[in-house]
C-alpha cells in the first residue's frame, strides 16, 4: 500500500519465567489416553516432516524453467496496488468515522482497524482484489473463555455484570456474549453507512453480499453495475474482540527458527475472537454462538520478518525465496480448487499456509531459502503438504491439539483425493500451477493512465494468454480450423 499499516503492540505484559523452565507445561501424568495418542502423533508427524527434507530431489530443467516462469507472474502490479489501495482506504477512513460518530450502536464508537491477511502480509498473487480487515472491538470488562473443542472455538462470557453499551450483545443470561448478535449489528452498520457513502472511482459502488451461516465477515463487493461488471474488490469485515487464552499463550515453537526473544514478542501480542460458528449438526447453544481465535495479526508479523538472521530481505541484505514459494503453493491450490472445485472443497489456502510455517521451523536457516534454491525450495514445500495429507495430520502452528486434516473437518474421502491430486502433479510437471490470465480490469478502471500504456499491457497480456493456453486445446483448434477449411473446398 502507498501508506503502510501500523503494526500492532499488544498490551499485555510479559510473565517472568521460573528457572527451572517447566512452567505451564502439563504434567504426563495428567494426559489422558487419548491426548497422549495425540502427542504421540504429533511427534510423528514432525519427525516424518523431517525425512521429507532429507530425500534428494531431481528436478528437471523444463521444470525448473516452469517454476521460475510461473514465479514471476504472481507479483502485483504496481499500478494495480495504487489503484486498489486508494479505493479501499478511502472506504476504511470513511467508515472508521461514521461508526466513531454514529449514536446508533456506541459500542463500536472505539473501534479500529487492523489490517491482515495476505495483501498486507505482501503474499498475495495474481491481483489486488481481496482484503481482510478486523475491526477491533474494546471489552471493557474482564471475560472468561471456555474452550469448545480443543483450543480454536471459545463460548465467551462476561466476568461481572455490567450496564455499559456491550448488553445489547448479550444473551439471555446476560453473561454471554453471541457472536451471532454482533455479527448482525456489523450488517446493519454498514448497510447504514453505504445509503450515504460515494466511492471516488466513478460509476462504482460497494454492494453487500448475502450473510453465510458460517462466515465471520461482512463481505462486501465493488462492482460498476451500469455496465454489469464482475466483481472488481472483495473486502471482508471481520469484527474482533480481542483475548489471549491460556490454551496458546506459550506462543508457536519459533525459537530455532526466529529465535526465543521474537517468540516473546508474540506472546506480547493480544489475540483475537472472531464470530464464527462451530460446524456440524445438532449443535448446542454455546456452539451456536462460539467465537474462534484468530492468529492472523501474529501470522503477519512471522510472515513479514521471516528470516533466521534479522535482515533478511531487507533492502540491502540477502534475498530469499520464502515469499515466492508461499504464493506459487497459494497458486497451485487455487488451481486444484478451480479443477475440481467439488471435490476439494474442504481444501484452502490456509491448509498451505499452515504447512508452510511448519516448514519454515523445520527448514530454519537463511542458507536453506536462497533465492537461485527457488524450484527445490517450493517442491520441498509440496511435499511438505503432501505428507501432512498422507499421514492426515496438519497441527495447526499456534494450537498443535487442532488437527486441520482430522476428519471432523476435512473429511477422508477429500483428503484421498487431495493426495492423488498432488501426487499427479508432481508427476505431470504442476500443470495446474500456471495463473489465469483475466483483462487486467482493474487498470482500465484508472483513469489516472495513459491510454498508450494501457494497450501496451492489454495486448501484453492477451499475447500471455495465447501462449499459456493449453496445447491439447491448440490441436484441437487447428482440427476445427482444418475441418471447416476442406468443407468450404468441398462445396465449392
Amino acid at each position: 500500500m502507498d501508506r503502510e499499516d501500523r503494526d500492532v503492540k499488544g498490551g499485555l505484559t510479559e510473565a517472568k519465567q521460573r528457572k527451572d523452565g517447566t512452567r505451564g507445561k502439563p504434567s504426563p501424568a495428567r494426559l489422558t489416553p487419548a491426548r497422549q495418542r495425540q502427542k504421540a502423533q504429533q511427534q510423528r508427524a514432525a519427525e516424518e516432516g523431517s525425512k521429507v527434507f532429507e530425500e534428494p530431489l531431481s528436478i528437471s530443467p523444463e521444470l525448473t524453467s516452469w517454476i521460475k516462469l510461473n514465479a514471476k507472474d504472481l507479483k502485483i502490479r504496481m499500478t494495480d496496488r495504487r489503484w486498489a489501495a486508494e479505493v479501499v482506504n478511502d472506504f476504511q477512513d470513511n467508515l472508521l468515522k461514521f461508526l466513531r460518530s454514529s449514536r446508533d450502536q456506541p459500542f463500536f464508537q472505539s473501534a479500529d482497524f487492523l489490517n491482515t491477511g495476505s495483501y498486507f502480509e505482501k503474499v498475495k498473487i495474481h491481483s489486488p482484489d481481496e482484503f481482510d480487515m478486523m475491526l477491533k472491538l474494546q471489552v471493557p470488562t474482564r471475560v472468561n473463555m471456555t474452550d469448545l473443542d480443543g483450543g480454536l472455538f471459545y463460548r465467551i462470557d462476561l466476568a461481572r455484570p455490567t450496564r455499559g453499551p456491550i448488553q445489547a450483545f448479550l444473551l439471555e443470561n446476560e453473561c454471554t456474549l453471541s457472536s451471532s448478535k454482533f455479527l448482525s449489528e456489523m450488517y446493519c452498520l454498514v448497510r447504514k453507512f453505504l445509503k450515504t457513502y460515494k466511492v471516488p472511482e466513478e460509476g462504482c459502488r460497494w454492494e453487500v453480499n448475502r450473510k453465510r451461516i458460517h462466515s465471520p465477515a461482512v463481505t462486501l463487493s465493488l462492482c460498476r453495475p451500469e455496465i454489469n461488471s464482475d466483481e472488481l474488490i472483495s473486502v471482508d469485515l471481520v469484527p474482533a474482540l480481542e483475548g489471549w487464552p491460556l490454551a496458546v499463550r506459550n506462543g508457536p515453537d519459533v525459537d530455532k527458527w526466529l529465535g526465543k526473544k521474537v517468540r516473546q514478542e508474540i506472546r506480547s501480542l493480544p489475540c483475537y475472537f472472531i464470530p464464527k460458528r462451530l460446524k456440524g449438526r445438532n449443535l448446542s447453544e454455546d456452539a451456536k454462538e462460539s467465537w474462534r481465535i484468530s492468529f492472523s495479526h501474529v501470522e503477519k508479523k512471522i510472515i513479514r520478518s521471516h528470516g533466521n538472521k534479522k535482515t533478511c530481505c531487507e533492502s540491502k541484505a540477502t534475498k530469499c525465496c520464502r515469499k515466492q514459494c508461499l504464493m506459487l503453493l497459494k497458486s497451485l491450490i487455487e488451481g486444484l480448487k478451480q479443477r475440481f472445485p467439488k471435490e476439494l472443497d474442504h481444501l484452502c489456502s490456509y491448509h498451505g499456509k499452515t504447512a508452510f510455517l511448519h516448514t519454515l521451523s523445520i527448514r530454519f536457516d537463511d542458507s536453506m531459502w536462497a533465492c537461485q534454491q527457488l524450484p527445490a525450495c517450493f517442491l520441498n514445500l509440496l511435499r511438505a503438504l503432501q505428507s501432512h495429507a498422507c499421514t492426515g495430520l496438519l497441527p495447526h502452528f499456534f494450537v498443535p491439539d487442532c488437527n486441520l486434516f482430522s476428519a471432523a473437518v476435512f473429511p477422508q474421502k477429500a483428503l484421498a483425493f487431495l493426495i492423488n491430486a498432488l501426487e499427479e502433479q508432481r508427476r505431470e510437471g504442476l500443470p495446474l500451477l500456471k495463473p489465469p490470465a483475466p483483462l487486467p480490469l482493474l487498470r482500465l478502471m484508472s483513469s489516472s493512465e495513459d491510454d498508450t500504456s494501457e494497450m501496451s499491457s492489454d495486448q501484453s497480456s492477451i499475447l500471455t494468454a495465447v501462449c499459456c493456453l493449453d496445447t491439447a486445446f491448440v490441436n484441437k483448434l487447428v482440427l476445427v480450423f482444418a475441418v471447416a477449411v476442406v468443407c468450404v473446398l468441398f462445396c465449392m
